[in-house]
């Protein structure tokens, strides 16, 4: 296809897109519930070709010698695809936030304002390997009232085509606006830069994956863009932590899930608890594979196999059994190095002292900040606000997990009873 045609086709796809947003505003709680409810049905119905589409990208990936956590991120079986179901029908039952009044006042000549929530319009989602990042854009999207238009990486082109199509399918059955989902089904490099630039009909973009993808949309794009770089997660182990608590925390944040980006990448541990810490933590560590680099003191407590740190290790986002472990002075000390080295996405202490997590969590700059808890909780499900559309590292208009009020923008309302400006 050439850059015309290309140019001509998405234009005419955003168009659509745009004309079904505003029908979908009149679409009830109800009707979206149903529709939503039809495709998580449509999911599990559909699995078979699902999975059958799944394993034609994840051996392309084996065959391109992909990281294991880059195929666990692309890889669907009946217990993801049941977990995709089980999010939409989640979503379904979420509060709808369309229309909520968030404040309502009286001023003096009378005019009663309302400031309404509304859907934000039209949301280009650029993201890659996640297939369940379709279901879920698509759920949380059209929950809220937005029209989407989504466009996966090539390696996981099958997977995202044949989840859409059983989703485009139940939404079809239910005559719901034409429009109101779209994949880009194009491999073609050239239609994300297009896309970008078709601000007359997109109002949002929201990249989902690795840093040079959107470091990429943000330098390209005409449209606003929420968006998170990477995510350098830290955990640190104050002087008064229980140090079996910290065990247990810093093990999940790496191990659990390390391919993800709420996953800890740099484990900080204050001076005067390193040499009781340090051993046994990086002995279960090594045991679960993980790859250790440290600084001059942890590699001289650990005595062998640790490599040292480097600078750039502190700004690494590894994605994978490898950490970065640093040894520091204070409290302060380790708050200067997340608001240095760190990405303002998820950081957590470990401590038994109040007045030490407080500190923690009103100084450093991190969309979520944790005392004593996992950073793997950043999360909108795990938040309880069901389905999350991405991360956002931003201060404006969202940030930390994307759910459906943040999918949202509002309008004020005014009624009147003839009232003029003099």
């Amino acid at each position: 296809m050439n850059t015309m045609n290309l140019k001509h086709d998405l234009s005419k796809l955003a168009a659509r897109a745009q004309e079904a947003s505003r029908a979908m505003h009149g679409l009830s709680s109800q009707a979206k519930n149903l529709a939503l409810v039809a495709m998580a049905e449509a999911l599990i119905s559909g699995k078979s070709v699902i999975l059958k589409a799944n394993r034609k990208d994840v051996l392309k990936a084996k065959a391109g010698r992909q990281t294991k956590a880059f195929i666990d991120r692309l890889e669907l079986d009946d217990k993801r695809i049941a977990g995709m179901s089980e999010s939409l029908l989640e979503i379904s039952s979420l509060t709808d936030p369309v229309g909520e009044v968030i404040k309502a006042w009286r001023v003096p000549n009378g005019l009663w304002i309302h400031k309404v929530r509304v859907p934000i319009g039209v949301i280009a989602i650029i993201y890659e390997s996640r297939p369940n990042v379709t279901s879920d854009c698509i759920g949380l999207c059209f929950k809220s009232g937005n029209s989407v238009i989504l466009r996966g990486g090539s390696e996981a082109l099958n997977s995202n085509l044949a989840i859409y199509a059983a989703l485009k399918k139940a939404a079809d059955c239910l005559r719901l606006p034409e429009g109101a989902i779209n994949v880009v089904d194009t491999v073609d490099r050239r239609a994300v830069d297009i896309l970008l630039k078709l601000d007359k009909y997109i109002d949002l973009v929201i990249p989902r994956g690795g840093e040079s993808l959107i470091r990429r949309v943000v330098a390209s794009s005409h449209i606003p863009v929420i968006k998170h770089y990477k995510g350098i997660c830290h955990v640190y182990v104050d002087e008064d932590a229980d140090l079996n608590k910290a065990e247990s925390i810093c093990f999940n944040a790496k191990v659990q899930r390390p391919g993800v980006c709420n996953a800890m990448e740099t484990m900080l541990v204050h001076q005067d608890i390193a040499a009781r810490f340090l051993p046994g933590m990086i002995k279960k560590f090594k045991e679960a594979g993980v790859k250790i680099r440290g600084c001059a003191v942890t590699f001289k407590i650990a005595k062998s196999g640790v490599q040292l740190a480097t600078d750039k290790d502190y700004h690494t986002e590894y994605l994978d059994l490898v950490l970065s472990v640093k040894v520091v002075q204070s409290l302060d000390s380790a708050i200067e190095h997340i608001n240095h080295y760190g990405t303002r996405h998820s950081d957590s202490i470990v401590t038994e002292d109040y007045n030490n997590a407080l500190k923690f969590l009103r100084q450093v700059d991190s969309a979520c900040v944790y005392a004593n808890a996992s950073t793997r909780f950043t999360d909108g499900n795990q938040f309880g606000m069901g389905a999350e559309i991405g991360i956002s590292t931003d201060k404006l208009h969202a940030r930390g997990p994307m759910a459906l009020e943040e999918l949202t923008t509002y309008k004020y309302m005014i009624f009147g009873d003839g009232q003029i400006r003099t």
